[in-house]
């Protein structure tokens, strides 16, 4: 169904905020901006055409969350359409479901996709209907601890216990033994209903040193689906990514052949539309894994940016509009038309003391400076002398994209550009993100770098 949008609405905050609102205006569209009490004096709200305050008595999380009063402000102030982001509402298909039923589009797919996607066991279930490998693990939620100890056992160690809903590292705990099962059992749980609101938790047997490897796609209305090759993730903390870059090199061109049509065939299964992204595992022998995907923008989409020359959020937005992959605002009229050039990386700088088993650092910033130069792209929404790093929400600072011709050119860009950085105020990463770009064949290594945590 084609519907040209007027007026779009964030339904999200900070980095990915400003990102929509930018996209927004490139194509003459006005935007709404929501706030919570905490946010009031942040940036990311004076982007917008229009900000509004949402949830005065909700928590600092829980204004984001609120599905009727997001829809009660889009349809008062003319919204078309609700763009989610990444995090919060983003994979929740009772938000899209709410959207659909009050004739606004959610930017992103059905809310029947998401029921699907958003679940990683259902996910799993249709990526074996399709043929596409799977890591052994069970296929409904854990009912008791019990039941995961006695399942443990008969995998094998080490395992892990995930989330089945949600994304960004949260509600999943590595086991090496029985009682690790039985100890972190409750604990995951718990985090998984209060950061998704779902308390579902399954196992899976966990890979040594894999590579993290993630496939983008684009999807229209009109049963078109390309990839936008790959990403590797591996280089994460705690399960959360750090630095992310394209291509994989590491990983056999062969084998990245085999994840496309894998990511495609499955985009195709499901009748996915939009932009996602399928992730998988590559263990140390070649053969490759789907984990999940993941029915939404992702943070490190900017890499994918740089390197193929096309606007993810953008696309997002006229594919929701109707518009077919073809439309020259895209430009993919097949799967040959999206070529690769260069590699890119991106560094989350945020504001984390490492020396602190990298807590949280919150305060005011006393003084900033910006790193640029060619092929150097900035994504942030809260850097800036006399901005207020609250304790509320995520650490990110600053997203630093660069593009070069080698990877060797695009590490030593990279650690340029981390270098020019200027933060005072508040504790970051950026020399322990310096300390991994010195080292570039440890970054493009084999090793799966989750191990970082206890190096």
């Amino acid at each position: 169904m084609s519907q040209e949008f007027k007026k779009v609405l964030v339904a999200n905050r900070g980095e990915i905020a400003m990102r929509v609102f930018r996209a927004c205006h490139d194509l003459g569209l006005q935007t709404i901006a929501i706030y919570s009490n905490e946010d009031t004096y942040s940036l990311f709200r004076t982007a917008a055409d229009e900000s509004y305050l949402i949830g005065e008595n909700e928590s600092p999380l829980g204004a984001y969350l609120d599905i009727p009063r997001i829809l009660e402000l889009a349809k008062r102030h003319g919204a078309d359409a609700i763009h989610p982001g990444y995090g919060f509402l983003s994979e929740n298909g009772d938000f899209a479901r709410a959207c659909e039923e009050a004739g606004i589009r959610f930017i992103g797919p059905s809310s029947r996709v998401l029921d699907l996607m958003g679940d990683k066991l259902s996910a799993k279930s249709l990526a074996i209907s399709c043929g596409v490998p799977t890591i052994p693990g069970t296929s409904t939620p854990l009912s008791s601890g019990a039941e995961a100890r006695r399942l443990a056992e008969e995998f094998g160690f080490p395992v892990i216990l995930k989330a089945a809903a949600g994304g960004g590292g949260r509600g999943m705990r590595r086991c090496d033994s029985a009682e690790e099962v039985t100890a972190n059992f409750d604990l995951v749980k718990a985090e998984a209903g209060k950061a998704f609101g779902n308390d579902d938790i399954f196992m899976e047997k966990f890979l040594l040193e894999p590579k993290h490897i993630e496939i983008q796609v684009l999807a229209d209305e009109h049963g078109h689906v390309a990839h936008l090759f790959e990403r590797d993730c591996s280089l994460q903390r705690r399960y959360q990514k750090v630095v992310e870059f394209t291509p994989a090199f590491s990983v056999s061109e062969e084998v990245r052949r085999a994840l496309y049509d894998d990511a495609v065939k499955i985009a195709k299964r499901v009748g996915y539309t939009n932009a996602g992204t399928l992730e998988f595992l590559v263990d140390r022998e070649g053969h490759h894994y789907f984990i999940e995907m993941n029915p939404r923008i992702q943070v490190e989409h900017t890499v994918t940016e740089m390197v193929t020359g096309v606007d993810l959020v953008r696309s997002q937005i006229l594919i929701a509009e109707g518009c077919p992959l073809s439309d020259p605002r895209i430009g993919i009229r097949s799967q040959s038309d999206v070529r690769r050039n260069g590699y890119a990386i991106q560094c989350r700088v945020t504001t984390e003391d490492p020396a602190n088993n990298f807590a949280p650092d919150t305060g005011k910033i006393t003084a900033y400076r910006s790193p640029g130069g060619f092929g150097v792209r900035l994504d942030g929404a809260t850097a800036g002398a006399g901005s207020v790093i609250s304790p509320y929400y995520d650490s990110l600072l600053v997203k630093v994209t660069t593009w070069d011709n080698t990877f060797e050119g695009v590490c030593g860009k990279a650690a340029r550009a981390i270098r020019e950085i200027h933060v005072r105020g508040v504790k970051t990463n950026i020399a322990f993100i310096s300390n991994i770009l010195a080292n570039p064949t440890f970054l493009a290594g084999r090793c799966h770098t989750r191990f970082i945590d206890e190096t």
